[in-house]
């Protein structure tokens, strides 16, 4: 049986998501954890190479786990101000390694219930590296991570609350006044 390249990097790329729904799983009961995924397209030697990393944003700072045979690719601690910083760290990673970064894609924050069948968005936001300046590359890092950002600070949406009917919400009618009656509908 012949094996084909493309055959063995989509077998890379379901392992990597398998790797990256086990992290997401394992890390699902920290509750201050986001995790949202990473991925990055780099070129070396004439081929291309894709690499699934989990980002993770704790208390003000950048981090992200991953499975790779270099040190550098897989594990960056939660110590990166901004998204932007880490981000250039895994470039140098990749330059070091003789690889050259071309694409890198961000999804948003991946949620904690478990029981969610919300499917993960790989592609929020697809960055073109070779295309952007370095300036601009930072600016719509920062871009995204402000939106994640708020996403947090917004959280869901409140249920809608039932409106107790014997309760007034008016400060100045008193339990004494008399109440509006309701009206029947009309046929």
């Amino acid at each position: 049986m012949e094996v084909r390249s493309t055959d063995v990097e989509y077998l890379y790329l379901f392992v990597a998501f398998l790797n990256l729904s086990l992290r997401s799983y394992l890390t699902n009961s920290i509750s201050t954890l986001e995790r949202f995924p990473i991925s990055f397209k780099t070129q070396f030697s004439g081929g291309c190479f894709r690499h699934i990393v989990l980002g993770l944003y704790c208390n003000g700072y950048f981090g992200a786990v991953g499975i790779s045979r270099r040190e550098d690719l897989m594990y960056k601690p939660l110590h990166y101000r901004t998204l932007s910083d880490l981000l250039m760290d895994f470039q140098e990673a990749y330059t070091r390694c003789w690889h050259t970064l071309r694409k890198v894609k961000i999804g948003p924050f991946v949620s904690h219930d478990p029981h969610s069948v919300e499917q993960i968005d790989w592609k929020h936001s697809v960055l073109d590296v070779q295309e952007l300046s370095a300036e601009g590359l930072r600016r719509e890092l920062e871009r995204h991570s402000r939106e994640m950002r708020l996403r947090i600070t917004k959280g869901p949406p409140s249920p809608p609350k039932e409106r107790k009917r014997d309760i007034t919400s008016s400060p100045q009618r008193g339990q004494s006044s008399p109440q509006r009656r309701e009206r029947q509908d009309r046929r």
